[in-house]
Formats: structure tokens, sequence, C-alpha cells
């Protein structure tokens, strides 16, 4: 059964899932779809082309699909969407995206977002992610499945992390982070692979010391990184956590390669 609290506000227009429960001092604008079962516990502001799938919990104080921060932004009407099972906690805001970068920004399903975290215009976010405390996404940023981002940690916009990377804390993230690797530091430095995340995701002892020996040889070995990177490819096919790897630093346009301590300079 549906529960709309009478204080809330949900303009004509609106749509609200089966089971889902609106609670006190909510504002729902005429654009929005909130999926079945979804919770938002109280004084939630949910506007603009914003879709929530089902069973997200919304905590107080979070803004969904506000207008993206861009001085580019002319009031065009563009999307947020939210996928299934989310936990959005205290103060979160997202963005809706942009015209010139597609016009949708896009959260995964399962994600926790910390309070005061927050999702800029126009980014991708796979599913299954955990952003800690006040973790921020600048504009068009491309985050994988099972990326972990620690609190008070800032992405550069149009960076991309990849899968399953996990960001330490009060990182400062301006170059993008290869799928599977550990970043630390102010100015965030690779610092080697997330073996702990890669564990969970039921890596075994053999296929964690190809991935290893591939990172070494990549990332550790002497001589320039891009005769390094060409002198590693044959590796491709030894483990698909390398392919996908590899497969991530082609794809790079915008931001450089977030690399280890003492190789600045190597990208190119």
């Amino acid at each position: 059964m549906t529960t709309i609290d009478p204080t809330a506000r949900v303009e004509d227009g609106a749509v609200i899932g089966a089971g889902a429960a609106i609670g006190p001092y909510c504002v729902i604008g005429r654009d929005v779809t909130i999926g079945a079962n979804c919770k938002l516990i109280s004084h939630v502001h949910v506007m603009g082309q914003t879709a929530i799938g089902a069973g997200c919990t919304v905590y107080p104080f979070a803004s969904l699909g506000g207008a993206p921060q861009s001085l580019a932004y002319r009031g065009e009407p563009t999307k947020l969407q939210i996928g299934e099972g989310c936990t959005i906690r205290e103060s979160v805001t997202m963005s809706t995206g942009t015209v010139g970068g597609g016009g949708i920004t896009r959260v995964g399903d399962r994600g926790y977002f910390m309070n005061c975290s927050h999702v800029g215009h126009d980014c991708q976010v796979g599913n299954d992610v955990i952003f800690a405390t006040s973790a921020t996404l600048g504009g068009h940023c491309e985050i994988g499945d099972f990326v972990f981002i620690g609190g008070l940690s800032a992405v550069h916009q149009f960076t991309r992390i990849g899968p399953q990377a996990m960001i330490g804390g009060v990182c400062g993230v301006r170059g993008d982070v290869i799928p599977y690797g550990l970043v630390n530091g102010q100015y965030a430095r690779l610092e080697g692979l997330n073996i702990v995340g890669m564990k969970r995701r039921k890596f075994t002892r053999e296929r964690l010391a190809v991935v290893r020996s591939f990172y070494q040889k990549l990332f550790e070995a002497p001589g320039v990184f891009s005769e390094r990177l060409d002198a590693v490819r044959s590796l491709a096919a030894t483990d698909p956590a390398v392919a996908a790897i590899l497969s991530f630093i082609d794809s790079g346009t915008h931001r450089p390669l977030c690399l280890p301590s003492g190789r600045t300079g190597e990208n190119g």
C-alpha cells in the first residue's frame, strides 16, 4: 500500500509506485517517477525529470534531480535516472544532465551514498558502488561497478574510475583510475591493486598472482610507460582482469592516467 504523509507535497503528474512511502515534508515534482516500495523518510526533495528505481531508501534533506551546476545550462529538459535498491543518505545531491553531455545522469543499482556525497551532471555511475561521506563527482565522470570512493574525496570532471577500484579518503582524483586499482594520497596516486576487493569478488590465488605480475610489469618496471604498455599487450589473454585494464587504458580520451608516485609525466 502506497502511503503519502499529509505534509508532503506531490505535484500532479508525479508517478508514485505501489508500496512506496513518502514521509513528512517531502516535495515531489510533476515529472518525477518514484519506483515501487521506495521509502522517502522525510524532507526529501525530488525534482526535474527524475526516475528512482524500486526499493530505494532516501534519507532527510537529500536533493535529487536539481539543475546541473554548469554555466552552459540554459534550462533544457534533462534527466536523472537512479537504479533499484539504492540507499541515499542525508543531504546527498544528484544533478540532472546537460544537453552537451548527453542529457542524462545515470546511477546504477544497489549503490550506497553516504551523507553529503554528490553526483554531478552527466555522470555515469555503475552498480554496487559505495560513496563515503562527502565523496564528490565533478561532471561527466564514469564510475564502474563495485567502486568505493573514500570520505572527502573529490573526482575531477571527465575522470573515469574503473570497476572494482578503491579510492582512499581525502583524495583529489585528477586522472583515470584503472580497474581494480587502489588509489591514495592528497593528490591521488596509484598504490597497487585493490586486493581486498578482488578477494571479495572471488578471485583465486592463481588469478591474483597473474594480475599482480601484469601490474608490476606495467607500472613498476623500468623504462617509458608507452614502451611497457606495448610489452604487456600480449598478456591480455592471461586473465579477463588484465584484458579489462588494457582496454580501459586504450579507451581514455579526456584525462591522463593515474600513475604510481614518481611516475609523473609518463602518460603518452
